[in-house]
């Protein structure tokens, strides 16, 4: 019985993904003689938390009751206030918490103040499937950087196009609306210049119900987006931002101006591209804290080598191109032996319409 109301609030807190950021996802459900008396989760950040929703629908009925809440409550003073002293004001008698929160600012004293009040606090009940709803917010919290999530699609045989370079369309439509589901949620969408070039991209959140587009960040050191490309010129609340070098021309960046793009200078690596370490630094401290990287092969490998790679999502489709001159999803120099490539853990597959998808975390040594 407990695991199923704190999977309740575990669905509830999932009905914000892509609208509590910085923020954590969190539900909570006021329990009393075996009755759900009140419910809520944190919708967006500023507005009152999951706490506070539920225990204002359960009002009276909140005193005596058990509260089950995704992540410990809060203990400071932030955009609003602490909702453990809210909890306890309540004459809540005993609270389940999924898990502590990592917050610094938190890491148990939401817990300890509840407790010292005579509430009797357990934790940890599921909070495996606690962490993984909040990987993104838990990456950036403990490292002020955003948490990467590595998509790609390809054919059974591991290609990414024709040797033509065609690659319209390699999924069918369920994952590929997968795919926009993901821009809903994510802070951040990142490309390199090449793709922009080749493909002409959107990089827009079209989901049939609506959805918010992500930011766009694109790679290109020298500045060379053609300043009426679609992520520079189409009608979206979200800003598109260029990551440039100090290679970049004055024209080039000039350009870029005149149409709005906004500019992150960065250092350049060893070979004049953008240094994505510094890049990653950056953009925490804009409060991006979940980026999708969505292409292309070049990027894809600069992200993996770096060690930047937090999660990978991988389509794969049942075709088959063939010719050794189409291209893969990773490009680089790639490992020299198989003892070396990346292994993927905790690794999760399935299906999605007719196509194949397997995620997992990178493992790297």
């Amino acid at each position: 019985m407990h695991e199923q109301y704190m999977r309740l609030a575990l669905q509830l807190a999932a009905r914000a993904a892509g609208r509590t950021s910085p923020n954590p996802l969190v539900g909570a459900v006021i329990v009393k003689d075996n009755q759900i008396v009140g419910q809520g989760y944190h919708k967006k950040a500023g507005t009152p938390h999951a706490e506070i929703h539920a225990l204002r629908e359960a009002g009276e009925k909140a005193r005596g009751a058990v509260l089950y809440v995704t992540l410990e409550p809060c203990s400071h003073f932030g955009r609003t206030p602490p909702c453990s002293e809210a909890v306890i004001n309540a004459g809540i008698s005993e609270v389940f918490v999924a898990m502590e929160d990592p917050n610094p600012l938190v890491a148990g004293r939401g817990i300890k103040q509840m407790v010292n009040a005579g509430v009797r606090v357990h934790v940890g009940l599921l909070e495996q499937e606690a962490r993984r709803a909040n990987e993104v917010f838990i990456k950036y919290i403990t490292t002020g950087k955003p948490f990467i999530l590595l998509k790609t699609a390809m054919t059974v045989d591991g290609r990414i196009a024709t040797r033509t370079g065609h690659s319209k369309w390699v999924t069918a439509e369920p994952a590929r609306e997968m795919v926009h589901r993901l821009r809903n949620r994510y802070d951040a969408i990142l490309v390199g210049v090449n793709t922009v070039l080749a493909d002409n991209p959107a990089l827009t959140c079209r989901l049939a119900g609506g959805g918010r587009d992500p930011v766009r960040i694109i790679l290109d050191s020298r500045a060379r987006i053609p300043a009426d490309s679609r992520v520079l010129t189409q009608d979206s609340d979200a800003p598109t931002f260029v990551a440039v070098t100090d290679k970049a021309s004055i024209a080039g960046i000039k350009s870029l101006a005149s149409v709005g793009a906004k500019l992150v200078r960065t250092a350049a690596d060893g070979q004049g591209r953008v240094d994505l370490h510094d890049l990653i630094t950056k953009l925490g401290e804009m409060e991006i804290t979940g980026l999708l990287v969505e292409g292309g092969a070049e990027v894809a490998a600069s992200f993996l080598e770096a060690r930047l790679v937090d999660k990978v999502l991988t389509f794969i489709a049942p075709k088959i191109v063939g010719g050794k001159e189409a291209p893969g999803p990773i490009g680089g120099a790639g490992a020299d032996t198989m003892d070396r490539a990346v292994r993927l853990e905790s690794v999760n597959s399935g299906c999605i319409g007719e196509d194949f998808f397997i995620e997992g975390y990178p493992a790297y040594r």
